[in-house]
């Protein structure tokens, strides 16, 4: 018996949340076959500006971190009004002591990595030169038309519809709402940096408490297919490409079951972000079936928006984008890149990982070993490493751990710090090496079962 008490919407109202919906699915979801590769439209777009401006982007992008670190520096001096009285451009400069230091940081690298003026380990091809030559015009990119973008999935209903139907799956199994679905679905199909700025502005919105957030951010932004078939590529095992998605989903399963019912992550508290009043509510009232509530949810967000209004949204995503991940990315992704080439560090970090591989009796565990954690600086940094290595099944290894361990400071690391989402460095360390241990054994596994 239907609930006669739930709203009714017209056609032109459900029309308002499945046109921009579908849209947004083609755009982040929709896989396309391009110059024999797979990829989705939004990548596709990317990397079409990225082609066509590589020369100038690496100076755009020091022009979008000295913007953002002369603002900031306004903004904490002269605390000017048109700057203090709106709520979103308060939140882009007015920053903390520690953030105002990263931001001038990340200006003093990119400046002399533009020029390479200074220490060259500052600016080396393996440090500097690989984020903002390499990474940063990636990131300019694809977040022009994620930022302009994202509203089609978050604004019109679509999270509205998943998270009814999904939450009888996603609450038990990953104690996650059903909504987080489709934050997962972007980042595999896409892009993990996709993920994360989903889950940011989904978190500052009130849908995920903090616990909520935090996990989804670092468990569920995976990297996207494309990029496991360049690592794949590197280690010279594209033939294996099946059996090694395969254990990559597994092994992603695995720590997705696990990690967010044990600290740090099962620590962190149910609050929500400061300001944001809590909207997650995944009741189905009774009588009425998880379809047809998510469509009058999904109807009655789309009904409540104006396309101005979303246009306005989306370019002020672009902007936050820009100017509060790039600074943050060019500053800790730098130093990170510095201490992996430079310093026998992560080779120290990886030495007890030597007993771990040889009693999974990996081959070459010596030199496996500090792959094990240098892929917390950059996840390509261990295809690089451990090409040379002559066992098929250790190069295996190496290229699947890499995938499923997600934390990587030159990216998806510093994309977290830099967010919305209250994560800290030590949670990342914490959360990067339960990842690998979670994953080592089963990736060994599935590497024994078909070398």
């Amino acid at each position: 018996m239907k609930n006669p008490n739930l709203p009714s919407f017209s056609a032109a109202d459900y029309l308002k949340f499945i046109l921009p919906s579908l849209i947004g699915i083609f755009l982040f979801m929709i896989p396309i076959p391009y110059k024999k590769d797979i990829t989705i439209p939004v990548a596709l777009l990317a990397d079409w500006v990225e082609q066509q401006f590589i020369d100038v982007l690496p100076t755009v992008g020091t022009g979008i971190i000295l913007l953002t670190v002369l603002g900031s520096l306004l903004t904490k001096m002269v605390k000017p009004s048109f700057i203090m009285k709106s709520p979103f451009f308060k939140a882009l400069f007015d920053v903390s002591p520690a953030w105002l230091v990263t931001r001038v940081l990340g200006l003093i690298f990119a400046v002399m990595t533009l020029f390479q003026v200074g220490p060259e380990w500052v600016w080396s091809e393996n440090t500097g030169q690989l984020l903002l030559f390499d990474l940063i015009p990636v990131l300019f990119s694809v977040f022009l038309f994620a930022g302009l973008f994202l509203p089609l999935l978050m604004d019109f209903g679509l999270l509205e519809l998943c998270g009814a139907l999904l939450t009888r799956i996603m609450r038990p199994v990953f104690t996650l709402p059903g909504r987080s679905s489709i934050d997962c679905i972007a980042s595999w199909l896409g892009d993990g940096t996709i993920g994360v700025l989903l889950t940011s502005k989904q978190y500052e919105e009130g849908f995920y408490n903090k616990r909520e957030a935090i996990v989804i951010g670092t468990t569920f932004s995976v990297v996207s297919i494309t990029f496991t078939i360049v690592v794949l590529k590197e280690m010279d095992l594209s033939h294996l490409f099946l059996p090694y998605y395969l254990t990559i989903v597994l092994a992603g399963l695995a720590a997705a079951l696990i990690m967010p019912r044990i600290p740090p992550l099962s620590r962190k508290p149910n609050s929500f972000y400061p300001g944001a009043e809590a909207k997650a509510d995944e009741t189905i009232p009774e009588g009425t079936s998880a379809f047809r509530w998510g469509m009058i949810q999904a109807a009655g967000r789309a009904k409540g928006n104006r396309f101005t209004r979303v246009l306005k949204g989306g370019l002020q995503n672009v902007l936050d984008m820009w100017m509060g991940v790039v600074p943050v990315v060019m500053a800790l992704g730098t130093v990170a890149l510095i201490v992996a080439e430079y310093t026998p560090f992560f080779r120290w970090l990886g030495a007890p990982f030597i007993p771990l591989l040889s009693l999974l009796q990996i081959p070459e565990a010596a030199e496996a070993a500090q792959t094990m954690v240098i892929g917390f600086a950059d996840m390509f940094l261990p295809a690089i490493i451990g090409s040379g290595i002559e066992s098929d099944m250790t190069r295996f290894v190496i290229a699947c751990v890499s995938v499923t361990q997600l934390i990587y400071m030159s990216e998806v690391g510093g994309l977290l710090l830099g967010s919305k989402i209250p994560v800290n460095f030590k949670d990342l360390i914490l959360i990067f090496l339960l990842r690998t241990l979670i994953s080592l054994p089963i990736v060994a596994l599935m590497a024994h079962l078909i070398f």
